[in-house]
């Protein structure tokens, strides 16, 4: 643990070198002008994205090259880290996909690093929660790409066996979702869901459906031991495993292993989850997906949120750094036909707002039994509650996958809660 917040202070300490180097050459030669770069890390997800979007762009650009790498997400964090902390652009890509999670750390600590995107990004074409991440002061340094848009996916037949219709699951709040777990269980035997003690992504869920977070608005100031949100979200997740309702997993393989082979009865979770649960064909026309459970008595609290999703975003001093702008422009800032195309494709649910008006969104979907998933998400994605990541999520929860295991041995939540808000501060010099 030491190490790793040790590495976010050496990396802050180089701040100032990212900000006094160009990295990049004026002499430029017209071939690399006319050739665009870009890293992302999904094969069958956000890089069939990018090869649709250099198809478009080929049709009136066909000088110029467009490569598409694909690079793990860990070796794309790596090599970031690596090369802004030493003042350099060489050997970096023109655009690279980045998760909305990270992003903040990285505009905040290289702040001159990243090209400004305001002039072919409008906010009111996208779902304005994604610029509470992509946006430093008035300036926009991202395309938003993938929604982490969250719905309830469940399995209509299991849900019926305990007694509840489709209008039942409807703008519910997680008490009642702990209601219907226990009569799932005690009429089917089936537990509710997956889940795994050392994965948070749930309780985040619950706090951005409240406009919380880890930290304040200012995405700095740690907000843990007073957080009723997350307190209300440990509380229920460690209702669900002490009361045996969940199928416990250690990894992503258990989960897909849950939902695939038909043990679970819902998945609360991502847009994007949509493809695993579609992997088992033979449970074609049993799944619906309803809106996310809100926060019980919490008047902020809507029914919907949001788990993952990352933008694209373009270096500066890079060569072809125009030419990879103008990319930006015409594909993924603007055109709705490719988010159409996506949605078909690769099951992308865009948070470009005309994308409701493509042939794809308004069409039903055969395997949830002809709902509008896409409408739908789209609908929900305009009631996330905007949210500061911040820059340390994931190191805060390397504290708190701990102090959750104390909670769920029976630890009083205060104290414990307590304790992770003056580890968080000391670890993040706050």
């Amino acid at each position: 643990m030491k190490k790793i917040f040790a590495g976010l202070l050496v990396a802050a300490s180089l701040i100032t070198l990212a900000g006094c180097s160009s990295g990049g050459s004026s002499d430029s030669t017209a071939q690399e002008q006319d050739k665009v770069t870009i890293w992302a890390w999904d094969e069958t997800f956000n890089i069939r994205a990018a090869n649709e979007a250099k198809a478009i762009y080929a049709k009136d650009n066909p000088d110029t090259t467009v490569e598409v790498v694909t690079m793990s997400q860990d070796d794309i964090v790596q090599k970031l880290n690596t090369s802004l902390a030493s003042g350099s652009t060489d050997g970096l890509p023109n655009i690279v996909l980045i998760e909305d999670y990270r992003i903040q750390g990285y505009l905040t600590s290289y702040p001159d690093a990243f090209g400004d995107l305001t002039d072919i990004v409008s906010e009111d074409d996208f779902s304005s929660y994604k610029f509470a991440v992509n946006k430093v002061d008035d300036k926009i340094y991202g395309v938003p790409f993938d929604s982490g848009v969250t719905g309830l996916f469940y399995r209509s037949d299991y849900l019926e066996e305990a007694g509840y219709t489709e209008a039942d699951l409807e703008n519910i709040n997680w008490d009642q979702f702990v209601e219907i777990a226990r009569d799932v269980k005690e009429k089917t035997g089936r537990p509710i869901m997956h889940l795994d003690p050392s994965d948070l992504g749930a309780a985040r869920v619950m706090m951005q459906s409240a406009g919380k977070w880890y930290t304040d608005q200012d995405g700095k100031t740690v907000t843990i031991n007073n957080n009723e949100a997350l307190k209300y979200g440990l509380n229920i997740l460690a209702t669900l495993i002490n009361e045996q309702l969940v199928e416990l997993v250690s990894d992503w393989d258990g989960g897909v292993q849950a939902v695939q082979s038909g043990t679970v009865a819902t998945a609360p979770t991502g847009s994007w989850y949509s493809s695993t649960i579609k992997g088992a064909e033979d449970q074609s026309g049993k799944w619906r997906i309803a809106p996310i459970p809100s926060i019980a008595n919490d008047a902020n609290s809507v029914n919907a949120s949001s788990l993952g999703g990352a933008g694209w975003y373009l270096i500066k001093d890079v060569a072809g750094e125009e030419t990879a702008k103008d990319f930006l422009s015409i594909t993924f800032a603007t055109n709705k036909e490719l988010m159409g195309t996506l949605a078909e494709e690769i099951g992308l649910v865009s948070t470009m707002v005309a994308a409701q008006e493509t042939e794809q969104y308004q069409q039903g979907s055969e395997f949830y039994g002809g709902q509008k998933v896409f409408e739908d998400f789209s609908i929900w994605s305009e009631e996330i509650p905007s949210v500061n990541y911040g820059q340390d999520t994931y190191a805060i929860e390397s504290i708190l996958t701990e102090s959750f295991q104390e909670i769920i041995n029976g630890a009083d939540m205060d104290t414990v809660l307590d304790s992770a808000q003056k580890q968080v501060e000391s670890q993040l010099g706050n």
